[in-house]
C-alpha cells in the first residue's frame, strides 16, 4: 500500500533558488508514494507593504529570517521544497510526476516587473510589484488595475524538478534545463503528469514558484506568485533513457525545448515531438514532421527565464 508523507515549508526543508546534486534530502520514499510538498512564494522585497490588509504566513517570514540569518543562502529567485529521494532511481530512469491535487495556500499573490528583466525591459526600465487578492471560495484573484479585473484561478508549479547532473555544480532555479525546474508550463495543473529523467541515485526531485495563474509567455517575469500546497505522486519508470522532460495532461501529449534562442528551443521541443511521434507509431519522421505541421500546436511557454520555452501540443486520439 502507498504510503503519504507530508513536506512543510520549513528552512530545513526548503532551498533558496538552488538546485544541486549534492543536496542530501529531506525526505525518502518508496516508488508510488503521495508526497504533500507545501511551497512558499517571495523573497522580502515582494512582500506587501504594512497596512495593506495582507497578511504574511509565518511560515514564509521564517524563511526570510532563515535568509537574514545566514542560515539559507540565495542563488536564483524561486522558495522550492525538497529534495526528495524516491528509493531505486538511477540515472537513465524517469521519474512520473502524477500532480493529483493543488491547494492555494494564502489570500494574496504578487506580480512584478524589474529592470533587465522581462520580455522588453528596453520598454519598462524600473521596478513595480503590485499585490493581488484571492478569493478562496470563488476560485479568483482581482488584479487592481482598471478598477479591479476579476480572473479565474488556474494553479500550478512554476518550478518541479530533479537534481541536475553532478558535473552541473549548484545551478540556480532561474533557467529551466533538461532536469526540467523552472518549466512554467501552465498545462501541468491538477490532473496532469510530468515525466522527468534522473540524473543522480535518487532522482532528488523539488518543486516551488507556485503560480496562482498565468499567460503563455509569461511576458513581464511574474505569473501570479502565490504560496501552494502540492499532492505528487512519484513514481519510476526504470530503464527509460528519457533524456528531456515531457508531459501529459487528460487531453494532450507534451514535449518541450529551452534555449537562450527562441527559435532553438522551437527546434527542440518539435524534435521531441517528432522522436515521441515515431516512438509509438509506424510514422518516419519525415511524416512526423509533416503531421506536426498539420495538427500539432507549439505555443512559448515562457520568454523570461533566460533559456526561453516552447512546448508543443498533440492532441490525444489523433494518433494514438
Amino acid at each position: 500500500m502507498p504510503a503519504q508523507y507530508h513536506v512543510p515549508a520549513t528552512p530545513e526543508n526548503v532551498r533558496f533558488g538552488s538546485f544541486d546534486a549534492s543536496f542530501a534530502p529531506v525526505l525518502t520514499v518508496e516508488s508510488g508514494d503521495l508526497v504533500v510538498l507545501e511551497t512558499m512564494s517571495g523573497g522580502p522585497e515582494q512582500m506587501p507593504p504594512e497596512g495593506s490588509g495582507l497578511s504574511i504566513p509565518p511560515k514564509l517570514l521564517a524563511l526570510h529570517k532563515a535568509h537574514a540569518d545566514g542560515k539559507l543562502p540565495r542563488l536564483g529567485p524561486h522558495l522550492i521544497t525538497g529534495p526528495i529521494a524516491v528509493k531505486g532511481a538511477e540515472p537513465g530512469d524517469t521519474l512520473r510526476v502524477d500532480i493529483e491535487k493543488i491547494e492555494v495556500g494564502n489570500d494574496w499573490g504578487f506580480c512584478g516587473f524589474r529592470p533587465l528583466g522581462g520580455t522588453i525591459p528596453e520598454d519598462f526600465p524600473y521596478r513595480r510589484v503590485i499585490h493581488i487578492p484571492v478569493n478562496h471560495d470563488e476560485r479568483t484573484c482581482t488584479v487592481p488595475m482598471g478598477g479591479g479585473i476579476k480572473l479565474p484561478l488556474a494553479p500550478f508549479f512554476g518550478v518541479m524538478g530533479v537534481a541536475p547532473p553532478k558535473d552541473w555544480g549548484n545551478i540556480s532555479t532561474k533557467e529551466p534545463r533538461a532536469h526540467g525546474g523552472n518549466l512554467d508550463n501552465k498545462e501541468m495543473q491538477a490532473g496532469s503528469t510530468l515525466f522527468l529523467p534522473v540524473h543522480v541515485p535518487g532522482a532528488m526531485f523539488s518543486a516551488g514558484d507556485g503560480h496562482g495563474l498565468q499567460g503563455d509567455g509569461e511576458v513581464c517575469i511574474n505569473a501570479l506568485e502565490i504560496c501552494l500546497t502540492g499532492h505528487f505522486r512519484l513514481t519510476l519508470e526504470k530503464a527509460t533513457n528519457q533524456v528531456y522532460p515531457r508531459a501529459e495532461t487528460a487531453t494532450h501529449y507534451i514535449t518541450m525545448g529551452m534555449h537562450e534562442d527562441m527559435d532553438e528551443a522551437m527546434k527542440k521541443a518539435l524534435r521531441e515531438m517528432i522522436t515521441f511521434i515515431t516512438s509509438r507509431t509506424n510514422l518516419s519522421a519525415a511524416d512526423a514532421y509533416q503531421f506536426c505541421s498539420l495538427a500539432v500546436d507549439f505555443h512559448v511557454t515562457q520568454s523570461v527565464n533566460g533559456e526561453k520555452g516552447v512546448h508543443g501540443l498533440l492532441k490525444k486520439g489523433l494518433l494514438f
